[in-house]
């Protein structure tokens, strides 16, 4: 049931994005945001009390009702699954934002790749050259595709119901939104404060994406250069910081980049005028635009490595 739940998720989505996810992850933002400013007195603890009120009434909801339904008849929890999958993951998202860029950089058309760029990772991209809208896309749909597919699968698998997917996505929407100040932000009391009250969501998220970041640094690894992706997951991985994902992010990219060949990372542009220095990842030659079709064709092909084995682990629980 829950491969064909997965399978049927993915396929509604690649037919028609659930339009109204963007909202929905807008509101709990906003939710979360509200409890910030209410129970946000910089500490730890309040943090942790405030990642329980957000996260456990949702999951708890999910978890009630799959149950239910699950007692009236299988094939409501079937759909309940699928329901929930379909609102959580976001493959189409980050394929089709990947889409645009890739048609505006064949065109020539840079201004429209940088502004496509900046509506899909919400940060102004106005000074970044053609390759660097490719390496930050390459990047970017990199770990969309692990944040809001692989990491939502993993968790739907392990744990009943969807109760698992629906805690992962919510661990990462806080994560975000009560995160440490950026490179070049401001460091005042208050960002010092968030950043403090927000460490217990950051704190669950890295231990949820321990083991997912590296099944899909494997799965990417499988399906691109292996010796390569490995070398850099071993080599680059852990210098990638932590106000830039951590070591779940360290490792998704490396692996990409190695599996794909291409060098990822490197300076940026700052919003201060000051470059953005970031750790290279990958090994070979700088992102070119005809490398973002390959990026999603390695996205593709992890994914259906996973869902083979999903079938042979539940195929094998299924043998007497």
């Amino acid at each position: 049931m829950k491969l064909i739940a997965i399978l049927a998720a993915l396929g509604l989505e690649q037919w028609r994005a659930f339009d109204w996810r963007a909202g929905v992850e807008r509101a709990f933002r906003r939710y979360a945001h509200t409890v910030e400013l209410h129970l946000n007195g910089g500490t730890r603890g309040q943090g942790a009390l405030a990642l329980i009120a957000v996260v456990v009434p949702p999951a708890l909801v999910v978890a009630i009702a799959a149950r239910l339904l699950a007692s009236v008849h299988p094939l409501l929890a079937l759909a309940f699954d699928i329901a929930v999958l379909y609102l959580l993951m976001g493959f189409r998202h980050f394929s089709h934002a990947l889409s645009l860029i890739i048609g505006a950089l064949k065109d020539g058309d840079i201004p429209a790749a940088r502004r496509a760029l900046a509506g899909w990772r919400g940060a102004s991209s106005t000074d970044l050259s053609g390759h660097d809208v490719a390496r930050l896309a390459v990047e970017r749909g990199l770990l969309d595709a692990y944040r809001q597919v692989f990491g939502v699968v993993f968790w739907f698998v392990v744990l009943p119901g969807p109760v698992g997917a629906v805690i992962y996505r919510l661990a990462t929407l806080l994560a975000s939104e009560w995160r440490a100040s950026q490179p070049g932000e401001d460091t005042g009391p208050l960002a010092r404060s968030l950043d403090v009250f927000g460490y217990p969501a950051r704190r669950v998220l890295w231990l949820l994406d321990w083991l997912p970041s590296r099944l899909t640094g494997l799965a990417f690894a499988a399906v691109g250069d292996f010796e390569d992706a490995i070398y850099c997951w071993r080599t680059q991985a852990r210098h990638w910081p932590d106000t830039q994902g951590g070591s779940a992010a360290g490792i998704v990219l490396a692996t990409g980049a190695g599996a794909l060949g291409v060098r990822l990372g490197g300076p940026l542009p700052g919003v201060s005028g000051e470059p953005e220095l970031r750790p290279d990842l990958g090994v070979g030659d700088a992102v070119e635009p005809e490398v973002l079709p390959s990026a999603v064709g390695l996205v593709w092909r992890a994914l259906v490595l996973w869902l083979l084995l999903v079938l042979l682990l539940l195929l094998a629980n299924w043998a007497p």
